[in-house]
């Protein structure tokens, strides 16, 4: 008989993932009436999950050793938390405003949750693909929640293709790897591929076929180029509160999976995978620097934005050392911050009962709501990376990795990509500043307020005490070498 896992490493996940069970129960009895009461429940199990890893030590492995509870896991687990606890609160008077007010919206929340932190914590081909379709399947359906809304559902139908098309790369680039090195589990890769290298072989061909299928799954869940096309047009058919859903918690888990499997299963293989990162971080910046600047809709503009973050983050993968993982969580944790505290000002972008979504609706907001246009104002500036707010630093970290790891050339590229996309940010700031009033928007939501406040905060004041981010960024990235 075999024996029962261990199952206190993954009791985070079962906490939400029991909850979530309990909560279709809740909905399926009361119905519609016990929204707010699930939207708390799922905000309270998002704490407790977070309680429960805090107060886990040490590296946890167990399903024999599919599942692994580390520094790295922890800490991406936390900013995931953050961000779905964020957005079903900034998303609790929008959906009754809209009229999408239905009690499936919190449980498939939690239910994207838990298949985030499984992507987060997987050590082999197999559990990392269940995650990834646990989180895919309950986000297919919260973009297309506004039925009555063509652009709604648009939106759920391009992701759910697409989204099909990468799982169908991913698993087809797992099951090469699997055929060349005889195991699922990224410590059984890794000792393949080091044998095979210490015995002076190259990497097969068919295993760098492997890698590439792979890179191109991971690469559509990170929304990297040229696996970014499904983004600007769910960004923009999404109800807004789904949208800044997807800017922040899946982006999270989506970036430490691509971490935990270039850096845990193929650390021998960085020469060949080095180049795919390379040339995906260079073509995401790129792409997102210039492709932003003819956007009028602000929420197509920010899945532009997000397309050059990814590629910003990925240089400081593409680095491989321990410096780079640690860019790449200081950059995960600063743009998390950074896109809660936008999505938050687009969400009370309301007048005369009705969302707006053009840019041009900013104009003159610094003299109906100044204290709401200097907040936004100061969030781009983050997002443009200007000095002395958080955005800066995050560059900052990113690009001091790939300078050491000599790519220069990336680290150039990067700070040319970063001055053509301030263009966009600033000529938003222009626009709030300078342009003719439109008139005030509709008042903020105390949510949307506290979100707002706690991100313009932490982006203003963060080259005050940078040190406990600095320091649990490290911690995470020495865990996974």
């Amino acid at each position: 008989m075999a024996a029962v896992p261990d199952l206190m490493p993954a009791l985070p996940e079962l906490v939400l993932a029991i909850g979530a069970l309990a909560m279709v129960l809740i909905g399926a009895v009361q119905g519609e009436k016990s929204l707010r009461l699930l939207e708390m429940l799922a905000v309270i199990l998002f704490g407790v999950a977070g309680f429960v890893m805090l107060t886990q030590t040490g590296k946890l492995v167990t399903f024999n050793g599919a599942f692994v509870v580390d520094g790295f896991a922890r800490f991406m687990k936390v900013l995931t938390l953050v961000g779905a606890a964020a957005a079903v609160v900034m998303s609790s008077d929008y959906i009754r405003r809209e009229g999408i007010a239905r009690f499936e919206f919190p449980i498939l929340i939690v239910l994207a949750t838990v298949g985030m932190m499984m992507m987060v914590s997987a050590n082999d081909l197999i559990a990392l693909y269940v995650g990834v379709e646990l989180q895919s399947l309950a986000l297919y359906v919260v973009a297309a929640m506004n039925r009555d809304d063509a652009k709604s559902s648009e939106a759920g139908l391009k992701y759910f293709v697409l989204g099909a098309l990468s799982s169908g790369m991913l698993l087809y680039g797992m099951s090469l790897v699997y055929g060349f090195t005889g195991t699922v589990s990224f410590d059984g890769i890794a000792a393949s591929l080091s044998h095979g290298a210490e015995g002076g072989h190259k990497i097969g061909l068919g295993l760098v076929f492997g890698l590439v299928f792979i890179a191109a799954g991971l690469a559509f869940k990170i929304s990297a180029v040229p696996f970014h096309m499904w983004t600007p047009d769910v960004y923009e058919g999404s109800p807004t509160a789904v949208t800044a859903f997807f800017a922040a918690a899946p982006k999270m888990a989506a970036m430490a999976m691509t971490v935990r499997v270039f850096v845990g299963a193929f650390p021998a293989a960085i020469g060949d995978w080095r180049q795919i990162i390379i040339f995906v971080a260079v073509a995401s910046m790129i792409l997102g620097a210039f492709a932003a600047i003819g956007q009028r809709n602000i929420k197509r503009l920010m899945a532009y934005s997000s397309i050059g973050h990814m590629g910003f983050a990925l240089v400081g993968l593409a680095a491989g050392t321990v410096n780079g993982v640690q860019g790449v969580a200081i950059y995960m944790a600063i743009y998390l911050v950074m896109t809660l505290g936008t999505f938050a000002c687009i969400l009370c972008m309301r007048r005369d009962g009705r969302m707006v979504e053009d840019i041009e609706e900013l104009g003159g907001l610094s003299q109906s709501q100044p204290l709401l246009a200097f907040c936004l104002a100061m969030l781009l500036f983050s997002l443009a990376g200007i000095p002395p707010l958080a955005g800066f630093f995050a560059k900052f970290y990113v690009f001091t990795a790939a300078i050491e790891a000599k790519l220069y050339y990336v680290a150039v590229i990067g700070v040319i990509a970063s001055v053509v996309g301030a263009y966009y940010y600033l000529r938003i700031v222009k626009i709030i500043y300078f342009d003719a009033p439109k008139g005030a928007f509709e008042t903020m939501t105390p949510a949307l307020k506290g979100v707002l406040a706690a991100s313009s905060a932490a982006v203003l004041l963060f080259w005050l005490v940078p040190g406990p981010l600095v320091s649990a960024a490290q911690v995470a990235a020495r865990s996974l070498f």
